[in-house]
């Protein structure tokens, strides 16, 4: 019966999240690109869905997403090759729950950690 989920996470400007996103995470717009506080990005299967929220103080957002791969190596490298920013404690690594991981803040402090099962 279900079939995906998209999250919603906060943006204070669409123009730098909507670079972050296409330019450093190699996603694409996608849907109607009309409305001025709305942005859907896409890549592979994955869509995630930003709405604008100007009074956002990055330091009090707590939005995050988990978001699972089958080549986690080869994503990890393709973002240091756009120098995507890795979180500082966030590099790549194999942690104790059996999930090789690593995280990225978008411009609005948004989590993003991507993951695949060892």
């Amino acid at each position: 019966m279900l079939t995906a989920i998209n999250p919603k996470l906060p943006m204070r400007n669409k123009a730098i999240t909507r670079d972050f996103y296409l330019h450093k995470l190699g996603f694409q717009e996608f849907g109607s690109t009309h409305f001025p506080n709305y942005l859907m990005v896409q890549k592979d299967q994955i869509q995630i869905h930003l709405f604008e929220f100007k009074e956002l103080d990055p330091k009090d957002n707590y939005g995050q997403v988990y978001i699972r791969t089958d080549d986690i190596d080869g994503f990890y490298q393709y973002l240091l090759a756009r120098e995507a920013p890795i979180h500082p404690n966030g590099k790549l690594a194999v942690k104790p729950w059996g999930q090789k991981e690593f995280s990225i803040l978008d411009p609005d402090n948004n989590l993003l950690t991507f993951g695949q099962g060892i």
